[in-house]
Formats: C-alpha cells, sequence, structure tokens
C-alpha cells in the first residue's frame, strides 16, 4: 500500500473568533473547492514546521504559536492523504493571497455554507467543536441542575450534554426544555444523551448516543443540521460511529475513574492508537482533569469530556 501524501493544514483564528479560509485555484484538483491553507511536507520536515513555511510562503504570515488539532486520513479515488491539522493561536502581520488565491476570513457557523474537500469534513467539524464537554452528573432537584449549569455557563462552557438516566423519559423531557434557553443564551450547545426521536419534542443542538444505542444503528438517526456524537470504547465503537456519519466522539476511560471501577483503562498509549485510527473529533473521558488538556491536544484529540471538572 503507498505511503499517504503528508499534508499539514492550519486553522487560523482572529480576535472575533472567525475563521481563515482559501479556495483552491483553477488547475488543481478539486479546484474552486475551499480549504483550510496549507501544503506537503518537505522531506524531514515536521508537521509544524511545514505548517509555519506554507503559511509565510501563502499568505504572507509568521505564525508563532500553534497546538495539534486533529489529524485525518483520508483516501480518495486517485490517492491517500494525512492531514496534520494545527490550531494557531498567535500570528503577526496580515493575511493575504500571496499566490493569488481567494481567502476569507468566515465565522464557525457560517462554515456550512462552504464546499470542502471531502477529507476536510471532520476537520471543519473539529473547528467548530470547543475544547471542553461537560457531562451533567448528579443533582438533588430540577432547580439544582440548572444552577449547576449556569455555573458552568458562566465559565464559558459551550457543549453540554445532558444524561440523566435515573429520569423517567417525562421528567428527562422537561428537564432538557429548561435547558435550552440558558444554553442558547450562552451560546452553547445542547447534547442530549436519549433517543433521536426526543428532538422531534425538544429542539436541541444534536443527540449523544449511548455505546448501546450507538450499536443499533445502519445509518445517521439525526438530520444533518443536528449535530450527532457517540461514546466509544474500541476500535469497533469507532468504526461502528465513522460508518452512521456521527459528527464526534468521547473516547474512555482513558484513566482509573471511580465512577466506573470495573471498566479497563485505555491509558494514554491506548488513547493515542484509537485517536490516530478515528477519523473524528475526539474527546478524552474518564479519569480526566483541566490539567490534562495539553496532552490530550498532543495525541490528536478534540480536548476534555467529563463531569467533576466542570459539573460539581
Amino acid at each position: 500500500m503507498p505511503q499517504p501524501m503528508l499534508v499539514a493544514a492550519a486553522a487560523i483564528v482572529n480576535e472575533k473568533g472567525q475563521v481563515l479560509i482559501a479556495r483552491r485555484p483553477a488547475g488543481v484538483d478539486q479546484s474552486g473547492l475551499w480549504e483550510l491553507p496549507g501544503g506537503k511536507l518537505a522531506p524531514y520536515e515536521t508537521g509544524f514546521q511545514a505548517l509555519r513555511r506554507e503559511i509565510r510562503e501563502e499568505l504572507g504570515i509568521e505564525v508563532i504559536k500553534a497546538r495539534p488539532l486533529i489529524r485525518v486520513r483520508h483516501t480518495y479515488s486517485n490517492k491517500t492523504v494525512l492531514l496534520d491539522v494545527w490550531k494557531v493561536l498567535e500570528f503577526t502581520g496580515e493575511p493575504w493571497g500571496k499566490e493569488g488565491q481567494p481567502i476569507r476570513w468566515v465565522a464557525v457557523d457560517d462554515l456550512v455554507n462552504y464546499t470542502f474537500p471531502a477529507a476536510n469534513k471532520p476537520i471543519i467539524k473539529a473547528v467548530q467543536l470547543p475544547e471542553d464537554y461537560l457531562i451533567t452528573g448528579e443533582f438533588a432537584s430540577h432547580e439544582d441542575a440548572l444552577a449547576r449549569l449556569n455555573r458552568a455557563l458562566e465559565q464559558g462552557i459551550k457543549l453540554v450534554q445532558l444524561r440523566a438516566h435515573h429520569l423517567d423519559a417525562e421528567a428527562y423531557r422537561a428537564l432538557a426544555q429548561a435547558f435550552l434557553e440558558p444554553c442558547q443564551k450562552a451560546g452553547a450547545k445542547l447534547m442530549l444523551n436519549a433517543m433521536p426521536e426526543l428532538l422531534k419534542q425538544v429542539d436541541a443542538d444534536g443527540i449523544h448516543l449511548t455505546a448501546a444505542r450507538l450499536s443499533k444503528y445502519d445509518q445517521r438517526p439525526v438530520p444533518i443540521d443536528k449535530w450527532l456524537a457517540a461514546s466509544c470504547h474500541d476500535t469497533s465503537s469507532i468504526t461502528q460511529a465513522e460508518n452512521i456519519n456521527v459528527d464526534f466522539i468521547t473516547l474512555s476511560p482513558v484513566l482509573p475513574t471511580p465512577s466506573h471501577p470495573e471498566a479497563q483503562p485505555l491509558y494514554w498509549n491506548g488513547f493515542d492508537i484509537l485517536t490516530d485510527i478515528s477519523r473524528l473529533p475526539v474527546y478524552a473521558l474518564g479519569g480526566m482533569s483541566l490539567e490534562e488538556r495539553d496532552r490530550v491536544f498532543g495525541l490528536g484529540g478534540q480536548g476534555l469530556a467529563g463531569i467533576s471538572q466542570y459539573w460539581s
């Protein structure tokens, strides 16, 4: 099997939270489509070295600080590419199309209005997703759950999963409905850990499938304008998530966790291997603390998912 073409790409974000995209010129493969700027690695270059060189050559800016965002392997009819994508956190200069290519700053939510190469689709999802994924834990009452949610939103949480398996269907629906307004006011996305059909009653942003629910579907169970996430633990569940067009996954348990003492941890080596296999953004779940965020980034993870670090 031929080695994949190695390509470094950059998600460059400005102070307004907009992402820089560029249009592929006429006469090249997939011309006219939009993409994140970047290019092929030269021999003996690292991804970050190639990124800095390509961005300097294409856009006339100097990348000062960046972190790994996602690595995506994609096979087209004529080639396989491995995209090493970095999120640029700091740069100097004003970008312009040095090679004559149109460039544009685009709001994250507007990226869906642009056509990208197929390999870029999970990358666009990663750009749209935040670094932290709150999963709700125990609460004493409906009011207590809302108070905890509001505290988390005040701390900047932008992605929330309402997980409350102890509630009956009607109580869960009522709490989900109550979560909608504070999440919308804070600009946060609300994911329901429930059957996908609940979206017909509660207009949340998406559904998070448990591993058991994930295994029952042979196609995507929610509309494309809603988010779909899933809990994964191994290669087979990741493959199933990709087969039904899930947008992102949690991978667990990474480390030992008191809430599931019987579960065999992946540890960091297992997380690294499975994240590299996945073509989807991956949140690390299980035994995580906020101090682990940089390690998760370094292994290609989207960020942290959890209860205790956000909900308590």
